[in-house]
């Protein structure tokens, strides 16, 4: 009986071994099924509300300019000459820029030629007419002088009445006016044949010796200008090459580089925060480090513009300075792209939060305060606002932390986890 007893105590045992291993197997499946339907943490990006420096800017793209620019242009028609001035030469007030002769006559067609030589042959006519209106009265007057000696010899001689010689003295005074109108007629006529043979002038190359001498030439000179030094530099040729030119064409820009402003257009709606006086920032001009500016005029009218994206936009143009224009460097010109920053607010210790942390609920503006794992939804009064950071006014404290681009999943109540 003792030997049964021991026999059987090892099947006992792995009798029990089996059922506690099965119960094991089915509490670890059942706790991992119950598992699978508990809410897992959300990964999210954490920030922190702190307390620092904030400042509200107006950010657009500018263009350098001269201030005092002149644009030089010709104050006549005719032929231009080559301009050799090259952009950035100096010159000074009164210098030489270029000289403008007459232009050549214009070409002329088979009719044009045509009416111009009969012209010519009228006028050749005219002038045989005019000769020999002349000789006869040069041979009227022969006849009267001679008349006139001989009554004055009888008149003296008393053989003529007073009446007689008086006619004649007229008779020779009305052929001395005859003359003079005849020699006259002739001056014209041969006049009016040089205009004729003037319209037959045709367009050739000119030689060297047939250009015009300098009561022809009108001198272009650099206009007086009150710059530093008295010295303007070229900054663009629109005509550089000979070419007749119309009055009011413009020829060349001249200026001061170094006498540089800034020109940014904004919107309307931004314009009415900016302020005369206000700092500017100038970014990515090329050089290292920024440039600092002050506003000095927000234009008073503004212009339509069309954007890239075909959009209508109100501008204005708002006009900066260098307030110590020995920090603008000399490699910076006249039409040169920036980055211009105009600063509408600063505050030096102020409460924010960043931007990516803020969405709208309802009419308010909310975020995600974390609190023990968890997200609560917050409400919070927002002011001034910079793209990046916003300024809080009431909801959140210094040190809170907030959940920044939350996704669809972030909602009140859920666990988060911070994202490594």
């Amino acid at each position: 009986m003792p030997f049964s007893r021991l026999g059987s105590s090892p099947i006992v045992l792995k009798r029990w071994i089996k059922r506690f291993l099965g119960l094991l197997l089915l509490g670890g499946l059942a706790g991992g099924l119950l598992y699978s339907f508990l809410p897992k943490p959300v990964l999210v990006d954490l920030s922190p509300v702190t307390r620092g420096p904030l400042k509200v800017t107006v950010d657009e793209d500018g263009r350098t300019r001269i201030r005092g620019r002149y644009v030089v242009s010709a104050p006549l028609s005719g032929k231009l000459g080559r301009i050799r001035l090259k952009p950035g030469a100096k010159v000074k007030s009164g210098d030489v820029l270029t000289t403008i002769e007459p232009s050549d006559p214009a070409l002329l067609d088979p009719r044009a030629v045509a009416q111009a030589e009969a012209r010519v042959k009228g006028a050749r006519s005219a002038v045989e007419r005019a000769s020999s209106a002349l000789e006869a009265a040069r041979l009227a007057l022969d006849h009267a002088e001679s008349e006139y000696a001989r009554a004055v010899e009888l008149f003296r001689k008393k053989a003529i009445s007073p009446t007689d010689y008086e006619l004649k003295v007229m008779q020779q005074r009305t052929q001395v006016e005859e003359f003079r109108s005849a020699r006259h007629s002739k001056e014209i006529s041969e006049y009016e044949l040089e205009q004729a043979e003037a319209a037959l002038l045709r367009t050739n190359p000119r030689a060297a010796s047939d250009m015009p001498d300098g009561e022809f030439l009108f001198t272009l000179r650099v206009p007086p200008a009150t710059v530093a030094g008295g010295e303007l530099h070229v900054l663009r040729v629109m005509q550089e090459s000979e070419a007749v030119v119309a009055p009011g064409q413009n020829l060349l820009e001249l200026g001061d580089p170094s006498d540089l402003e800034v020109e940014v257009d904004v919107l309307s709606a931004d314009a009415v925060k900016i302020q005369p006086g206000a700092r500017v920032s100038l970014e990515q001009w090329g050089g290292d480090g920024p440039l600092e500016g002050q506003v000095r005029l927000v234009e008073p009218s503004g212009f339509l513009k069309i954007s890239a994206l075909g959009v209508e936009e109100q501008r204005v143009n708002v006009i900066v300075d260098f307030p110590d224009r020995t920090q603008v460097p000399r490699t910076l010109g006249d039409q040169f792209r920036v980055e211009a920053k105009i600063s509408v607010w600063e505050g030096d210790d102020v409460l924010q939060v960043p931007m990516s942390a803020l969405f709208r609920r309802g009419d308010s503006w909310a975020v995600y305060r974390v609190t023990d794992g968890r997200a609560v939804e917050t409400v919070v009064q927002i002011g001034h606002q910079n793209g990046r950071f916003a300024e809080v006014l009431d909801g959140l404290a210094q040190g809170d932390t907030v959940i920044i681009h939350p996704g669809d999943q972030v909602s009140d109540g859920r666990l988060v986890q911070p994202r490594l």
